[in-house]
């Protein structure tokens, strides 16, 4: 019966996977026609990312095309977009100042840096990729950047909580109170640091990844991510208002805590903490199994809203209900419901085609489309490589 069961759920995730995969003969993956369409709206000739809500570019967007433009071997658009980001967001250069995390157009119309604050989950993907793109393009100025990066990251946004130990900080000020600190779960894709763990073995990663699990299961409520938290040594994490602008958003999961689904279901099958992250991220499977969306938002509590939430957030769970032992069916509802958002005429997702959405798809269907991988230390891996 177990074996029965097993082989069900293969055939089902399998079927996942399938529907996402671009049609074409053979077992490789086609053109990655997603990336060249975000690329064609989204990144002007220079390689700045525009968001067109507001003509507003900021680091997070620019650090993520720079990663898919590595998983696609899109050299050219990757130097690009790392020029622009260096000389734009960084002060040219990216090895002594960490990029400013907004950019576009102030009051008096002029395009220039709005907040120079850095945001650390830009920081260590702009480290990370770079790291990567050394070792697999073989061209250690890259690397040489990415760890000049580290170093910054772990001087500026890297704070040892009482209690708790060493923790990325959102970004250098800001987010450090009289009592208590503030931490977005989203920016701690487990890989990540375990790779820089390997690169800098003596720096505060190693320390930061055995904490990540931790965090989320005490962050968590009720089986749910949350954006936004605040550690206080005597009474442990709780979620908070959005920031820079706490009148935004209530404290609770939305478009930041999706993200943690989705860098969970992105860990190696081999990765120790794997099983105890999905674990601390039980409910949204549990949601998944009786409703065609994942929720538009989780309360303080960790009760659902009865809205959907768009079809990027059905991308970014895809891969976590991958991983979870009996989200096969989920995971086709899922996919389903993204393909049938597909606008044939750009080959992107939503019925707005919004920058973020793209994003999360991006992230999600590469991986299930075997573009990219990432092993259990973190390191990546991607299709054209293994040509």
């Amino acid at each position: 019966m177990h074996l029965v069961t097993a082989r069900f759920r293969k055939r089902i995730v399998s079927l996942a996977v399938l529907l996402i995969l671009p049609f074409g003969g053979g077992c490789r993956p086609g053109p990655w026609t997603l990336w060249r369409s975000y690329s064609a709206r989204f990144i002007d000739q220079q390689g700045r990312v525009v968001d067109p809500k507001g003509n507003r570019t900021t680091s997070e967007g620019q650090a993520f095309a720079l990663f898919f433009a590595l998983v696609d071997n899109d050299r050219p658009r990757f130097d690009r977009v790392l020029e622009w980001t260096q000389y734009n967001l960084a002060q040219g250069d990216l090895g002594a100042h960490l990029p400013a995390r907004l950019w576009g157009k102030d009051a008096d119309g002029s395009l220039k840096v709005l907040d120079p604050n850095s945001a650390s989950d830009a920081d260590i993907w702009l480290a990370y990729t770079l790291i990567e793109a050394g070792r697999l393009w073989n061209q250690p100025g890259y690397g040489a950047i990415g760890r000049q990066m580290m170093a910054q990251i772990a001087g500026r946004e890297v704070f040892d909580l009482p209690g708790f130990g060493p923790m990325l900080l959102p970004g250098p000020s800001g987010f450090e109170h009289k009592d208590s600190w503030t931490l977005n779960p989203s920016y701690l894709p487990l890989f990540i640091f375990e790779r820089f763990g390997t690169v800098d073995p003596a720096g505060p990663w190693q320390k930061i990844a055995h904490s990540i699990p931790q965090l989320l299961r005490d962050s968590s409520r009720n089986g749910y991510a949350m954006d936004w938290v605040n550690y206080a040594p005597a009474g442990g994490f709780s979620p908070v208002p959005g920031f820079p602008d706490p009148s935004a958003e209530p404290p609770g999961g939305s478009d930041d805590a999706i993200r943690v689904y989705l860098w969970a279901g992105m860990l190696d099958e081999q990765d120790g903490a794997r099983a105890e992250i999905l674990d601390a991220l039980h409910s949204m499977n549990s949601y998944l199994a009786d409703h065609e969306a994942p929720p538009e938002r989780i309360s303080d509590q960790g009760v659902p809203s009865d809205k959907d939430g768009v079809v990027g957030f059905s991308a970014a769970v895809m891969p976590y209900l991958r991983a979870i032992p009996g989200g096969g069916k989920a995971l086709v509802r899922q996919t389903i419901r993204i393909n049938a958002q597909k606008d044939p005429g750009t080959g992107m997702y939503g019925r707005e085609l919004t920058y973020y959405d793209q994003n999360l798809a991006l992230f999600a269907t590469g991986f299930l489309g075997k573009r990219f991988s990432v092993g259990p230390g973190g390191e990546l891996t991607v299709e054209w490589s293994r040509s």
